[in-house]
């Protein structure tokens, strides 16, 4: 089984989050703001900072500018951690997942990619989040989206008083 744990930190500004350069400044991230239609401090969008670090990549999103009250956008970051020794290629393959799978489970207002797909992401996956996860469930399992009655619930029943 694939468990991802992230812990996540925040609220930062966008000016804080421009000076996360270090070693450990990779992985997924959400921002939070005004939606016209959800309403204030709602989630908006998930990414991830795989090849880049938050300080690189967040910013590089034009999106930013444009969004209704931009002056008080946060965002959250999520490290990934295990008590096991991850290699580059697992850590970053990890991050892919973890994004792809918060995205298809909160659908976020801005996000149009992996909205509906679950292409690339292990059935046994489990994603963990700790720290102030803020609005993302704090388990997202992808067998929960994955198993449909026929190919996984072929002998599944509800118990009745006589078993």
């Amino acid at each position: 089984m694939s468990k991802i744990h992230i812990d996540w930190e925040g609220p930062f500004s966008l000016e804080e989050i421009t000076a996360m350069n270090g070693d450990t400044d990779y992985g997924v991230y959400q921002a939070y703001g005004k939606h016209v239609i959800y309403g204030n401090s709602v989630l908006l969008y998930i990414g991830q900072a795989n090849y880049q670090t938050f300080g690189k990549r967040i910013p590089q999103h034009e999106k930013w500018g444009y969004m209704c009250d931009s002056n008080n956008l946060e965002f959250y970051v999520g490290k990934l951690g295990s008590n096991d020794a991850a290699s580059q290629v697992t850590w970053q393959e990890q991050i892919d997942i973890a994004e792809k799978l918060l995205i298809f489970a909160h659908t976020p207002a801005y996000n149009s990619s992996n909205i509906n797909s679950l292409s690339g992401i292990p059935f046994d996956t489990t994603v963990y989040n700790w720290g102030n996860q803020r609005s993302l469930f704090p388990e997202v399992s992808a067998y929960r989206y994955f198993a449909t009655y026929e190919d996984h619930f072929a002998t599944y029943r509800i118990f009745t008083c006589e078993e």
